[in-house]
């Protein structure tokens, strides 16, 4: 019962704040909680737990006994891009991506 959520366009620092909540709780749990979090990768975060779950459904686990087993957080590539300043010069903005794994456990 796991899923990923790959190239998502947040930073890895960032999406870590949001995966950290939801760590080592129950599904139900963890899906209130990213609901009511104002924070950019919360939304994205929130649909991969809800894809987990219906991997899991469809190898007829149980969904009332399922929790947030490990969840991680990789740095993806990094978009650069370039913006002009003054004198001619160019300065480089990096755009970030991170990669999120989540696998879901069944509580005893």
């Amino acid at each position: 019962m796991r899923a990923k959520l790959r190239y998502l366009r947040v930073s890895a620092r960032k999406t870590r704040l949001v995966v950290d909540l939801v760590r080592g709780k129950g599904v139900g749990e963890a899906i209130n909680i990213l609901t009511f979090t104002r924070r950019a990768a919360c939304e994205p975060v929130r649909k991969l737990i809800e894809s987990a779950i219906a991997n899991a459904e469809a190898k007829n686990a149980d969904v009332d006994r399922l929790y947030v087993d490990t969840i991680t957080v990789d740095e993806g590539p990094t978009l650069r891009r370039f913006r002009p300043r003054a004198m001619g010069r160019a300065t480089r903005i990096n755009k970030r991506t991170s990669h999120v794994t989540c696998v879901l456990a069944e509580r005893n």
